[in-house]
């Protein structure tokens, strides 16, 4: 028959041990009367006396070991739960420590970088790789991944429409040897847990786990924990992806979605200073849509719009990934163009002119464009000296019949004219 559990416990706990006192003490007062009354009692009270002595020692001798190998089980069970919680403890002190440190992370690097270090101390079974969800692209780019095992290697990108983890908004987990529902983009042969990272009602990106050697016996607690790494690192993405999102209507023109006057005005400056350390040339093109007031009369602001629109992404596809495009004003446009000479820039804005003339059949009106080139240090010397120039090149350029590119003359052959003529004043 098992003793309830609750015999040794707590007052109960106490008690029996008291009892099992009292009896001992009582057994060895009756032990010590039976041998102090043989000569005084009869040999059979005698007996009687020395029988139930040694029972009751018996009795008490075995209730001792059983309560102290209760006692033993009891502390070895409060060694492991005290055990439990100072892990507990410890894992929520982390956690509280990877929200903190994630709140000065500044882009998506910088959350995996914070992840990766909390990851390797809470889970250090497992790898982990950090996909987070790219709008444009309508998939999950891979950020970073480490530790991950031999046998599964994170593909760069996923496709939300094959992840059942997103699909169900939950927890899931590829496990090949158990047979179990695995997504498309899965291949390999060790097991996977996919937690979801959503932050106000909106996916933000992925959480994979891979069991790294068969290190991850809980599976339960890696996904508690996966959980808890999802939650605060998604919340981070969410803030990152909102003050990028800030950022960019900051310096971004709305319609046309190039940058705007302020951003070209601090990096303008920014790449003349460099240019003058290395000793590098820098062009800017000036570029200005011709008859661009008669367009918006004749089709409307909604054509133009459009017109403009199409332009700017023209000059963008013409153009290197290190030039930068801006919307210097109404229909004008600048571009800036780090570590390229006149020729070079020359080059360039004849390749833009010509792609922007190519609209005119898209549009069904004439689309041109005039442009004005100025390179530093053949044609200026400063960021100041370098706008001018090219305003003034584009100048020269409608003056002489629009729709055709014109660069600023060097420094050693400008003239000196007593009141130039503002080229805003100049119908375009």
């Amino acid at each position: 028959m098992r003793l309830p559990d609750t015999l040794f416990h707590g007052r109960n706990g106490t008690f029996a041990y008291v009892a099992v006192q009292v009896v001992l003490r009582y057994a060895l007062v009756l032990a010590l009367a039976a041998f102090l009354g043989v000569a005084l009692l009869s040999p059979m009270w005698t007996n009687l006396l020395l029988v139930f002595g040694a029972g009751h020692i018996a009795l008490a001798l075995v209730m001792s070991i059983a309560i102290g190998w209760v006692r033993r089980a009891q502390n070895a069970e409060k060694a492991s739960r005290l055990v439990a919680i100072n892990q507990t403890q410890e894992q929520i002190e982390e956690l509280f420590a990877m929200t903190d440190t994630l709140q000065a992370a500044d882009s998506n690097a910088d959350a995996a970088q914070v992840l990766r270090a909390t990851s390797r101390k809470l889970l250090p079974g497992c790898g982990v790789a950090l996909y987070v969800f790219n709008n444009s692209r309508d998939r999950l780019d891979l950020v970073g991944s480490w530790d991950m095992p031999e046998a599964y290697e994170p593909a760069e990108s996923l496709v939300p429409a094959n992840c059942w983890a997103l699909k169900r908004g939950k927890d899931h987990v590829n496990n090949p040897h158990e047979q179990s529902l695995c997504c498309s983009h899965y291949i390999g042969d060790v097991a996977s847990i996919e937690v979801p990272m959503m932050a106000r009602g909106q996916v933000f990106g992925l959480l994979v786990l891979g069991d790294r050697g068969g290190k991850c016996h809980n599976v339960e607690r890696a996904q508690r924990i996966a959980r808890a790494l999802a939650d605060s690192t998604s919340l981070a993405l969410s803030n990152i992806s909102l003050r990028e999102q800030l950022r960019t209507q900051s310096l971004r023109d709305p319609m046309t979605g190039l940058y705007n006057r302020r951003y070209m005005e601090d990096t303008l400056d920014r790449f003349i200073s460099l240019a003058h350390r290395q000793n590098q040339p820098t062009s800017v093109l000036m570029i200005d849509l011709d008859n661009f007031k008669v367009l918006n009369d004749e089709h409307g602001h909604a054509k133009g719009d459009a017109v403009l629109k199409d332009v700017a992404a023209q000059v963008v596809g013409a153009l290197r990934p290190s030039d930068v495009v801006c919307r210097y004003g109404g229909e004008e446009l600048l571009v800036i163009l780090p570590d390229c000479g006149v020729d070079d820039a020359m080059m360039r804005a004849e390749q833009v002119r010509a792609r922007i003339e190519l609209l005119s059949d898209q549009h069904g009106c004439n689309v041109a464009a005039s442009i004005g080139v100025a390179s530093l240090p053949e044609s200026a010397k400063s960021a100041s000296d370098l706008l001018s120039a090219s305003d003034q090149a584009l100048y020269d350029a409608k003056a002489a019949g629009k729709n055709q590119v014109l660069a600023a003359p060097p420094l050693a052959k400008k003239k000196v004219v007593a009141e130039p003529i503002s080229p805003r004043l100049v119908g375009t």
